[in-house]
């Protein structure tokens, strides 16, 4: 019998797999899988980030890559908790690029007219300080290439 063909996908529903909440109330936060109820919903608790214990629909989650390990099926709230400091996965997740790209759209949504304004000041101050930079280095490079040239010539 030949060997099946390595899967194309990288995450899966399993307990212990932290998930990313995508509508309702605690919309942005992350929980924990702490049991599968059905191909619909799963039961997740999220004891750290005040996410209560309740069944979730998974067509309203994003399976993230991170896992709480050696967690049981249908685990207690207080289980969860403690499997979730040991394996130090909100650290993880909050140092991991998606998440702060995520923190970096929620600033940049809260902005008032006035802010955006400074920041595109800022962003025209910085792209000023740039070509000025680029350019010297570029004029400088010209004048090594003519001065190779001539002693080249001169030779």
């Amino acid at each position: 019998m030949a060997d099946a063909a390595p899967s194309t996908f990288k995450r899966f529903v399993e307990i212990g797999r932290v998930v990313l909440l995508r509508n309702g109330p605690h919309e942005g936060r992350i929980a924990v899988i702490s049991e599968i109820i059905d191909h619909n919903r799963a039961i997740i608790d999220g004891p750290l980030t005040d996410v209560p214990r309740q069944p979730f629909a998974y067509r309203h989650l994003t399976l993230t890559p991170h896992v709480v390990p050696n967690l049981e099926r249908g685990a207690s709230t207080d289980a969860v908790r403690e499997q979730f400091e040991a394996s130090g996965v909100l650290e993880k997740w909050t140092n991991s690029a998606w998440a702060k790209k995520r923190e970096a759209i929620q600033k940049r949504r809260k902005l008032n007219d006035f802010e955006r304004f400074v920041v595109s000041v800022q962003k025209k101050r910085r792209r000023g300080v740039v070509k000025q930079a680029l350019s010297k280095v570029q004029r400088e490079a010209n004048k090594a290439k003519t001065k190779a040239k001539k002693a080249k010539e001169a030779a």
